[in-house]
């Protein structure tokens, strides 16, 4: 009979792959997930998946000369995204068209450009590994990386915390109050592509903003105060990463998507059984419809 430390400690404790996998997993957590929640709280969720996206080229140009190696293809994917994010934002703000019509359109350019790149030097096991991530195969340089992005991270919100909230009410009252409206707009959105470009390495371009929206959805089902949800949603995060990669050791499951599911079963849960989900939401109106 196989015990509960077979089950939940073993595969940490006996192969330094997941040992790895899972410090970089909770890493991820610990950054993308308050980005998730303001990305949410925004309403730019599929933005986020767009500017996954937009990272493609970048990271196929540093394929197209360099191979799979880390440095290369992140600071290819960096660049790429934040052009991608200053471009859409410019459309957007000096234009009738609104962000998210010219973040999907930016975003639909730069995926079609980077599977072509890839596609050009790379076989379909390398295409597989840029949309999708080898969380399991993260080495010593790829932790490094994903951690100075979350020290980045967290010190921004600490600098900057009052300011993204005040942008997220109400960001015309912001701007008229405070220089910083469009600044903090734009060093969000460069958050987001460093926690994007990070989450690549471990997720890939396609599964990446996963950790960073799914998580945040389900912690807002339980708490309308956004330092609660931000907690709540790392403590998402973190159950869905050990989950999804003990998914993925015990039933041979790529692990990305099992760590996505993970999240993704716990959002689903949540928007049942969450303080603010839908029964709960049902008991209380039919309480007020009997009193």
């Amino acid at each position: 009979m196989v015990g509960a430390y077979d089950l939940l400690i073993a595969p940490f404790a006996d192969f330094g792959f997941m040992q790895r996998a899972l410090f970089g997993s909770l890493m991820l957590s610990l950054g993308a997930c308050p980005v998730g929640v303001f990305l949410m709280l925004r309403r730019m969720s599929l933005s986020g998946d767009a500017m996954a996206h937009a990272i493609l080229p970048g990271a196929a140009v540093g394929f197209l000369f360099y191979g799979l190696e880390i440095l290369p293809m992140t600071v290819g994917g960096l660049v790429a995204g934040v052009v991608v994010a200053l471009g859409a934002g410019a459309v957007s703000r000096f234009t009738v068209q609104r962000e998210d019509a010219s973040m999907a359109a930016f975003y639909l350019i730069s995926l079609a450009i980077g599977v072509l790149m890839v596609s050009i030097r790379g076989s379909s096991v390398d295409l597989m590994h840029v949309l999708f991530g080898t969380v399991l195969a993260l080495n010593d340089e790829a932790l490094i990386l994903i951690g100075g992005i979350v020290v980045v991270t967290l010190a921004a919100l600490a600098v900057f915390w009052r300011a993204l909230v005040a942008e997220c009410l109400d960001p015309l009252f912001l701007r008229s109050v405070s220089r910083l409206g469009s600044p903090v707009h734009f060093i969000f959105l460069g958050l987001v592509v460093l926690n994007l470009v990070g989450g690549f390495q471990a997720l890939g371009t396609l599964l990446s903003v996963g950790l960073m929206i799914l998580p945040a959805a389900a912690a807002r089902f339980w708490t309308a105060r956004v330092e609660t949800m931000c907690a709540l949603a790392v403590a998402i995060g973190l159950a869905a990463s050990i989950a999804g990669l003990l998914l993925s050791y015990h039933l041979s499951l790529p692990s990305g998507p099992a760590i996505i599911l993970s999240a993704g079963v716990v959002y689903l849960a949540s928007t049942l059984f969450g303080t603010r989900g839908a029964l709960r939401t049902r008991i209380v109106r039919h309480r007020h419809r009997t009193a």
